[in-house]
């Protein structure tokens, strides 16, 4: 099978994927530039610097969020590397705008550029919260995948923060989306309150080779609150190619 590579998202790290690391063991986790133990990088820089990381074989590429949106900068800039797409959570513009009533509010990104100017770890957790709102989790369960998924000896640097809200505030890639030819698995959670479910199900209509698996009773992070589920439909979709 292809090789396979995971991308986080946002204020997050390869330890996201804590729920994938026994089901998919040959696989390889990337960490965002200023996430995880990776270093500072310009914002415009992320993208090549991700490919570069890529296996030399094509690859089934999964990215989340931000991880996601980068997925789709790194399908159009180097083709060459990608042999299949899994976007979970993922939409081809983070915010709001005029002509894309899907996107992110003001209030909500106001308050992400609050937490990274003010440094405070607490409305960072906020955001994880936010992340798995409409999972339905207990407060055991939830504090067992915060203990297990955050990556607490490397937090995210202010600088890799910033850039990412930045990428995050910037990136549109609507045009190049009826673009993408590659295989492509959409997953995403029908609660998801970070990035609404109608963004998962635009690029599923917008791209013409893909396929739309929604999570019922799910947030933001099919993958970490219903593993099951996920990896079973991962590998599924991996097997196909």
């Amino acid at each position: 099978m292809k090789p396979l590579v995971f991308l986080h998202g946002w204020a997050q790290s390869q330890q996201i994927w804590c729920q994938q690391h026994d089901i998919f063991p040959e696989a390889l986790y990337l960490n965002l530039p200023g996430h995880g133990d990776s270093g500072d990088l310009p914002s415009d820089a992320w993208a090549k610097a991700l490919a570069q990381q890529l296996p030399l074989e094509p690859c089934l590429l999964v990215g989340w969020s931000l991880g996601g949106m980068l997925t789709l900068q790194i399908t159009r800039s180097f083709p060459d590397r990608i042999a299949a797409l899994a976007l979970v959570s993922t939409t081809p513009c983070f915010r709001s705008k005029s002509d894309w009533q899907p996107g992110c509010d003001q209030s909500l990104f106001a308050a992400f550029e609050e937490a990274v100017a003010s440094g405070s770890r607490r409305l960072l957790n906020r955001f994880f919260t936010l992340m798995l709102h409409g999972d339905g989790l207990s407060r055991r369960d939830y504090n067992m995948l915060a203990k297990q998924a955050v990556d607490r000896k490397h937090p995210p640097t202010s600088e890799g923060l910033s850039d990412g809200l930045e990428l995050l505030e910037s990136m549109d890639l609507r045009q190049f989306i009826a673009k993408v030819s590659v295989p492509t698995l959409i997953v995403h959670g029908e609660q998801d309150v970070v990035v609404s479910t109608d963004s998962g199900r635009w690029l599923a209509e917008s791209m013409p080779n893909s396929h739309l698996h929604l999570f019922q009773n799910c947030g933001h992070a099919p993958f970490l609150t219903q593993p099951e589920i996920f990896n079973r439909t991962l590998t599924n979709w991996w097997k196909t190619l």
